[in-house]
């Protein structure tokens, strides 16, 4: 199983950026998917989920309306959109598999993260 983030970067604030997770070594469209950011000297933050199915999706109150989380399971990619970043979106963002139906504390593999920096 391996998740590999990349699309990370300097964005200046009100900028844009799109993270991309290529996933291999399972059945991709099997697993609820989540990203998760790490700011620095901070604890993990959830930020956004989809479900393997229907492409249900939640976001966290401090992103919604400013991210877009989706995915490709056919070429097996979790992306998430992040449009009018903010200086506090600054952080490690991680991707994640979950277990369908289960909480994001379920996720069982991650990626090694791709930094977020968002700085004028």
């Amino acid at each position: 199983v391996q998740l590999v983030e990349s699309g990370g970067g300097l964005v200046q604030p009100g900028g844009s950026l799109r993270l991309s997770c290529v996933a291999s070594g399972f059945t991709f469209d099997n697993y609820d998917a989540i990203w998760v950011r790490q700011a620095p000297g901070k604890g993990p933050e959830w930020v956004s989920c989809i479900t393997w199915d229907y492409g249900y999706t939640w976001f966290s109150d401090s992103v919604k309306g400013r991210f877009t989380i989706s995915r490709d399971n056919a070429k097996k990619i979790l992306y998430l959109q992040m449009n009018n970043v903010k200086p506090e979106d600054t952080a490690l963002y991680f991707c994640a598999r979950v277990p369908a139906g289960t909480g994001w504390v379920a996720a069982d593999y991650w990626g090694q993260g791709a930094q977020v920096t968002v700085s004028s």
